[in-house]
């Protein structure tokens, strides 16, 4: 069943559209490199397609009808769209879930300290990281520090031209010899994550009192900076949510220009893809409906993660809008509803091919994916999708000519993952995995094939727009 590349399918006309797609999702990543970054580019684009904030309209004493276009925003980290049908909700949603937390490295709450000359910032790992791809790599810090008094420092260092950028060093080769005799999860500890901000102290006046002067002067240079260019003082960081991740913006990669090379498309591209899919819908039948989320990377907890009571809460608000009101009701419409949790799939590395099926694994090129269960050794934590919805998904796809495959995470005993759909399945729901395969899963920079990224907004958009089984 081996399935075509998709190169080999597009003519010029939607050649011409993926390059014109994937140039608007290369800027999405640049200017979304952590979750709040990417609800404020979210917010920004649907307000102009004429979405309204839920809230606002309860407040105003408004009710909703089909055709109307709502979201709801949670602590700045997650948000959830709808797009009303005609049928009445009880029939339930066709629902895209995706998440915009990635891998990084979250700046702690006591983090600025001098050692040897150098001033750092100590950190703590976020997500499921190899940390020896973190080190001596550009970084940039991006985030926000919120004062007592309320005010909020937006802080975004490291992307614009002329910009510094941080570091985290490493040990030269040539005095490396124990170092590599270690296990690649020991080579570099997560408490050795700290990168280096300063190493030039701070020139105290003659008069200065002479201890304030030996102490830590290139940290205090740094504190100056804080206060000169945010206002910022050294506790403010106990109130800050600072992440630093890799410098620098997505790009095109291959002499061919065939594939995305950037930070954070696990699993922004599906959050892209799905957005795109939404604003590109028109009088659905069943309400669509696209949850973009924070915290999936560590389990999904807290409450901006799907595990919180944001979505079901949502649902219920809009559902008394449109004046259909009760518990029981809302378990229809949920009960009633269909998903595809949107998020990537381990695509095939011929550089490491004995820890992959061959006949069951993504291959960059060849469109979108579905993964039937994630899950790891026995499918543990896994969504496991019924034969039946497999079947509607299959049929839907070939009469909209959306290319898919279908996919495992690697061999049977070498592990696995997890994503959003086994939440969302407990409401007795159909859900199945899909979104785009990448390579260099989790790393700094990921990569993934153009044709695929297209594909997947296309199936994204067929999902949408059918009235279900």
């Amino acid at each position: 069943m081996e399935k075509k590349n998709v190169w080999d399918i597009y003519d010029t006309a939607r050649l011409n559209e993926v390059e014109d797609f994937t140039k608007e999702y290369m800027h999405f990543l640049d200017e979304g490199k952590t979750e709040r970054e990417c609800i404020d580019y979210l917010v920004n684009r649907i307000e102009g397609e004429g979405y309204r904030e839920l809230e606002a309209v309860r407040r105003d004493g408004g009710t909703l009808s089909a055709g109307d276009r709502i979201y709801h925003v949670c602590m700045n980290k997650s948000i959830v769209m709808f797009h009303l049908g005609s049928r009445p909700l009880e029939e339930g949603m066709n629902i895209l879930g995706a998440h915009i937390d990635s891998p990084r490295l979250d700046v702690k709450q006591d983090p600025l300290y001098e050692d040897g000359g150098f001033a750092y910032l100590d950190t703590h790992y976020y997500g499921g990281v190899k940390k020896y791809q973190w080190v001596t790599i550009p970084l940039a810090l991006h985030g926000v520090v919120v004062k007592k008094d309320g005010t909020t420092i937006e802080i975004r260092v490291g992307e614009e031209e002329g910009d510094p950028v941080f570091f985290i060093s490493d040990l030269l080769i040539h005095l490396a010899a124990e170092q590599l005799e270690k296990k690649a999860g020991k080579v570099i500890e997560g408490e050795a994550l700290d990168i280096i901000v300063g190493n030039r102290p701070l020139k105290l006046a003659e008069e200065e009192n002479e201890a304030k002067k030996e102490k830590d002067p290139v940290k205090q240079g740094i504190l100056k900076i804080l206060q000169e260019e945010y206002g910022m003082e050294e506790e403010d960081f106990l109130s800050a949510e600072l992440e630093v991740v890799p410098a620098g913006k997505a790009r095109e990669a291959g002499f061919d220009r065939s594939m995305i090379l950037a930070y954070g498309q696990d699993d922004r591209v599906c959050a892209f893809a799905s957005l795109k899919a939404m604003l590109e819908l028109q009088r659905p039948e069943r309400t669509a409906c696209c949850i973009l989320v924070d915290k999936e990377e560590i389990g999904s907890v807290g409450a901006t993660g799907m595990r919180s009571r944001f979505f079901e809460n949502s649902v219920a608000e809009l559902m008394a809008l449109c004046g259909c009101q009760g518990d029981l009701a809302l378990r229809r419409c949920l009960a009633a509803s269909y998903m595809l949790s949107s998020d990537v799939s381990s695509a095939f590395d011929p550089a490491y091919a004995s820890s992959f099926d061959k006949k069951n694994v993504a291959y960059l090129g060849r469109g979108m994916v579905f993964n039937k269960f994630t899950g790891s050794r026995g499918k543990s934590g896994s969504n496991d999708a019924n034969a039946e919805y497999l079947a509607y998904i299959r049929d839907m796809f070939e009469k909209e000519e959306v290319q898919f495959q279908t996919a495992e995470l690697g061999k049977v005993d070498l592990g696995g993952g997890g994503t959003i759909a086994y939440i969302l399945a407990l409401y007795g729901m159909q859900v199945i995995d899909s979104g785009v395969a990448v390579l260099n899963m989790h790393a700094p920079w990921e990569a993934t094939s153009k044709v695929d990224v297209y594909e997947t907004k296309r199936g994204y958009s067929a999902f949408l727009k059918y009235r279900g089984m």
